[in-house]
């Protein structure tokens, strides 16, 4: 393990850092706030001579994704970006890429998506594609970013499904923090050069994506919904390995906080997560013994891990920065609901839904939020 350089970065360039640490290949891309300035870096790096890359620049987003599929399939190591509306431009691909079992990574920057419009961030960006086939990290820190998108790489390559690495617009994106870069040697180490196990190549012609009968096409969703599954070891064993090789840890499926007698169990994702950890501080201090548990992976969803991680007859409060449309609260309190019926019939859970466009959520706000819901 060599020693890590130590910068001050913003979110969207650790992301940018990390891409070029990654070694990556093929970087098509479009602008779109709060997501640009990962690709202004990344041109920029390109331009330079700092990453042998090639960069394309392209006319929207869904042109961006179309560009990283045909690039995945010829066997580069692909990057893209993009974030709110953006991504729902590129909805028909994102199942084009996961479909393909080829192994994008992609960075949302979340941000409210239209109508109205708002540049700020929210998550109904990201959850409105849980059903498209992607493996989805939440992020809550820059240093967090850029190890997962290096981890990211690695657990996409290994299964062949594309990855989505999403963290909030601004508030990280755009925000400066402590960021250890790892020596390259490390990355290298932990990251090797992309060697698929097939590509398009037109000295051996073969056939991509084609029509299917009922029967094979059948075959073909049930494979991937089971490796989606099947991501979970992996997942878990790349945050071990980069832990072991550089000596830095943002990993496992989960991530926790003063859980070890908590009877009142907060759960939330992105930055408002971190912020709750000085809110369960809060808590602490007024005589609530509270916890936090973040998820880092919601797609797959890690229900065994949540499952284990839950205290005996737990209150778990959900704050949801996104909308369930059709039903009552956030997507994330549905989820959990899903994987606790029939399992564990000792836990309650409430759920608000705060923070949409971007409104402030402060340590104290989110606590005497917390303990409105406890008397509720």
């Amino acid at each position: 393990m060599r020693t890590a350089q130590v910068i001050m970065e913003t979110g969207a360039h650790a992301a940018a850092l990390a891409v070029k640490c990654a070694r990556v290949d093929v970087i098509p891309g479009y602008p779109i706030t709060p997501q640009t300035s990962i690709m202004e870096a990344l041109s920029a790096m390109v331009e330079k001579g700092e990453l042998d890359a090639r960069f394309i620049p392209v006319e929207g987003e869904h042109s961006a994704l179309a560009a990283a599929v045909a690039a995945s399939a010829a066997g580069a190591r692909v990057f893209t970006a993009t974030s709110s509306n953006g991504l729902l431009y590129m909805h028909e691909v994102l199942h084009m890429a996961s479909g393909g079992r080829l192994p994008v990574v992609m960075c949302n920057v979340n941000r409210g998506i239209f109508a109205p419009w708002t540049l700020w961030a929210d998550h109904q960006d990201s959850f409105a594609q849980r059903d498209t086939g992607w493996i989805q990290f939440h992020c809550s820190s820059n240093q967090e970013v850029f190890n997962t998108v290096l981890q990211a790489f690695r657990v996409a390559e290994q299964i062949n499904i594309p990855v989505m690495v999403n963290f909030d617009g601004f508030v990280i994106s755009h925000c400066f923090m402590p960021l250890n870069v790892p020596a390259q040697e490390d990355i290298d180490r932990f990251l090797p050069l992309h060697e698929p196990e097939w590509r398009l190549d037109p000295a051996h012609p073969s056939s991509f994506s084609n029509v299917t009968n009922a029967a094979e096409y059948a075959s073909f969703r049930q494979m991937l919904s089971q490796d989606i599954m099947a991501s979970i070891p992996l997942v878990k064993e790349a945050a071990q390995s980069y832990k072991d090789i550089t000596g830095m840890w943002d990993g496992d499926t989960i991530d926790t906080y003063r859980m070890e007698d908590a009877e009142v169990v907060v759960l939330a994702v992105n930055s408002m997560a971190a912020e709750l950890r000085l809110s369960v501080d809060i808590l602490r201090e007024q005589g609530i013994r509270a916890g936090l548990l973040r998820p880092r992976l919601i797609l797959p969803f890690p229900a065994q891990d949540i499952i284990d991680a839950l205290p005996q007859n737990a209150q778990v409060m959900v704050l949801d920065r996104n909308y369930n449309f059709g039903h009552h609260g956030g997507i994330l309190a549905s989820e959990l609901k899903s994987v606790l019926f029939g399992r564990r019939h000792d836990i309650t859970v409430k759920n608000r839904v705060m923070g949409i466009g971007g409104v402030d959520l402060t340590r104290r706000f989110m606590a005497d939020e917390i303990r409105a819901m406890l008397d509720e």
